[in-house]
């Protein structure tokens, strides 16, 4: 398996794999043309967010983004991963793992970096139980959001 920053060459692939999280997770549908502009915009920008993804045999099998939060209290940035998603052939067979241990790598290597977080639908209990195997806690925060931008694909008719 190899780990590597994602490319344009991946759009398409992170834009389905990001359909299939939404669905699986929170049974949503997206809007593939927002999804496509914002995969596109952070892949044109990483200060918006970078994707590593993971390749076995020339395939993308996961994947992973990582957003930037600026703390005050711990003077550093923390990593937020988002969009994570391992294709249903290749789950529980480490990918995961590999991404989250190589983007660990990268930020425990930046002294500007203080940690990790993630947030997760509050009932996939399978997502919770693997984040505890990997060290990554619960952080005792409840997030809270007001979205302006409808993200799902709007009702036929």
């Amino acid at each position: 398996m190899t780990i590597r920053p994602a490319t344009l060459d991946d759009l398409d692939t992170l834009v389905e794999y990001n359909r299939r999280l939404a669905q699986e997770t929170e049974k949503i549908t997206l809007s593939i043309e927002l999804l496509t502009e914002g995969v596109r915009a952070a892949l044109l920008d990483p200060s918006k967010g970078r994707y590593f993804v993971a390749e076995v045999e020339g395939q993308v099998v996961g994947q992973l983004m990582h957003t930037r939060e600026w703390s005050d209290w711990r003077n550093g940035d923390i990593w937020w991963l988002q969009s994570v998603y391992v294709h249903a052939d290749h789950r529980q067979k480490g990918v995961f793992r590999q991404l989250v241990e190589h983007l660990k790598t990268e930020a425990q290597s930046n002294p500007g970096v203080v940690g990790i977080r993630l947030y997760m639908e509050e009932h996939n209990d399978r997502a919770g139980a693997t984040y505890d195997r990997l060290g990554i806690r619960e952080a005792g925060y409840v997030v809270r959001e007001q979205i302006w931008r409808n993200w799902e694909t709007p009702p036929a008719g």
